[in-house]
C-alpha cells in the first residue's frame, strides 16, 4: 500500500472511530443537558455539582479529544476538495483547528470542574 494511500486509510478510521465516540458522547451530554433543565437547575447550581468531579472531567476530556481528532479529518478533505487547496496546507489547517480545538476545549473543562 503506498504512502499516500495509508495516510488516507488512517485519516478514516480516525474519522469514523471519533465519530462513534461524538455520537455517544452527544446522547450523554444531552441527556445530562435534560436531566439539568428539568430539575430546575440554574448555572451556579450546575457548576457546583460539576466543580471537582472528576468524572465530569474525564467525561469532557474524551469529547474534547473526540472532537480535536474528528474535526481536522474533515476540514482537510474540505480544503482539499471544495477549496482545491494541496495536501500540505490542508493538513497545516487541520493542525491547527485541532489544537485550538485541544486548547479551548481544556480550558472550558477546566472552567467547569477544576477552577
Amino acid at each position: 500500500m503506498s504512502s499516500i494511500a495509508t495516510q488516507q486509510a488512517r485519516a478514516w478510521y480516525v474519522q469514523r472511530i471519533s465519530a462513534m465516540v461524538l455520537a455517544l458522547c452527544v446522547i450523554v451530554h444531552i441527556g445530562i443537558i435534560m436531566y439539568a433543565v428539568r430539575g430546575g437547575l440554574s448555572g451556579s447550581e450546575i457548576l457546583e455539582r460539576t466543580r471537582g468531579s472528576l468524572a465530569f472531567g474525564l467525561f469532557y476530556s474524551v469529547f474534547v479529544l473526540a472532537c480535536a481528532a474528528h474535526v481536522p479529518v474533515g476540514l482537510a478533505n474540505i480544503a482539499q476538495e471544495w477549496l482545491g487547496w494541496g495536501a500540505g496546507p490542508a493538513r497545516v489547517l487541520s493542525l491547527l483547528a485541532g489544537l485550538l480545538i485541544l486548547l479551548m476545549g481544556w480550558c472550558a473543562v477546566y472552567g467547569v470542574t477544576l477552577s
